[in-house]
């Protein structure tokens, strides 16, 4: 079992990003090495470069990142943890992919045409690409399983096609030069929504910092953000039924349930008929108890830079040594003199 995953070091990371993705990640570190696997989690910086940014801000972000990972309970000696801007065979390996993508095929993505709408012919040549740099990260790996959501299927199966096709003109049935990653679909994450609108996901680019809870988060902040977080005059129902049409009021559910690892029946059956004023500051106690102890070990992280650099430069060493292989194998196989 080979895990492969990344994930873009951009913004503040949130509670939604810690219970929809990064929680995962610590499970799938801990379920590869229970099998004598391997699970290898990366920075996607070059990922980054699709869209316009601030060249200190990424940086920061990058170290900030490693930072969440690791006080999140991602083990350097378990996960091998880089940033791909260290392993300059993913960049390598997309370039050599490019010949085998079809533009039919990155045509097609649907994040291409959302992320571009109207003004493809103004979008950069990364964001129309990245799609094959997502293939190169896998790929090169040799990665068995690939942990997506909904929005990234896709992307994988571009992945799959891509590697076939390559295997189908330059390797051999009985040699193929690429794995073809499998879907990993972990336990269902919770789906985290905005603080100020029920209807939207918890997200980086809110403009509102209320509409989220950052995992950089002091406890007074989570305290007052839970505090004026939006939600409606009636008390919690002691059913699930009673929750439709009450966005604010099913998120808050989902978020005690979540992080206290029970089920929003669960919450209800606790909690149905009394009022929020009740609620919200045990849901605020709740924030603290679990990423309370997270946020410490972020805050020390995060000025340790030595060991943040340590982090990457071991990781990025053991991940060069895993995909050396294959790319020069993908070398070989189109026939590229490299004395």
């Amino acid at each position: 079992m080979i895990v492969v995953s990344g994930i873009q070091p951009t913004g503040k990371p949130h509670l939604g990003n810690y219970l929809g993705a990064i929680r995962n990640y610590v499970k799938l570190q801990d379920e590869a090495h229970s099998q004598g696997g391997k699970c290898l989690i990366f920075l996607a910086d070059l990922h980054a470069l699709s869209m316009p940014h601030v060249p200190q801000e990424l940086h920061a972000a990058t170290l900030e990142m490693v930072a969440t990972l690791v006080a999140c309970g991602l083990d350097p000696a378990r996960t091998v943890l880089f940033n791909q801007a260290q392993v300059p065979a993913h960049a390598e390996l997309q370039w050599l992919l490019q010949g085998t993508a079809r533009m039919g095929w990155l045509n097609r993505m649907t994040q291409w045409k959302d992320k571009a709408g109207k003004n493809r012919e103004g979008q950069s040549a990364a964001l129309f690409t990245y799609p094959v740099l997502q293939a190169a990260d896998v790929l090169l790996y040799q990665a068995t399983h690939v942990p997506v959501g909904d929005d990234q299927k896709q992307h994988l199966e571009l992945a799959r096609d891509i590697a076939q096709k390559f295997n189908n003109d330059f390797g051999s049935e009985d040699a193929p030069v690429f794995t073809l990653p499998e879907p990993y679909i972990p336990e269902a994450a919770a789906r985290i929504m905005s603080l100020r609108d029920g209807s939207r996901k918890m997200s980086k680019s809110e403009p509102s910092d209320m509409s989220r809870i950052n995992l950089s988060d002091t406890p007074d902040e989570m305290a007052q953000k839970v505090k004026k977080a939006k939600t409606d005059p009636e008390p919690l129902p002691s059913e699930m039924a009673g929750l439709e049409g009450r966005a604010e009021a099913l998120n808050l559910v989902t978020i005690y349930s979540a992080l206290d690892g029970s089920t929003p029946e669960a919450v209800l059956a606790e909690f149905g008929g009394q009022g929020f004023g009740h609620f919200k500051p045990v849901l605020a106690e709740k924030l603290v108890e679990v990423l309370g102890p997270i946020r410490d070990r972020f805050v020390e992280l995060k000025e340790d830079r030595e060991s943040l650099d340590a982090i990457l430069a071991r990781g990025a060493m053991q991940a060069r040594e895993i995909g050396r292989p294959t790319l020069d194998a993908a070398y070989q196989a189109l026939g590229l003199v490299r004395g």
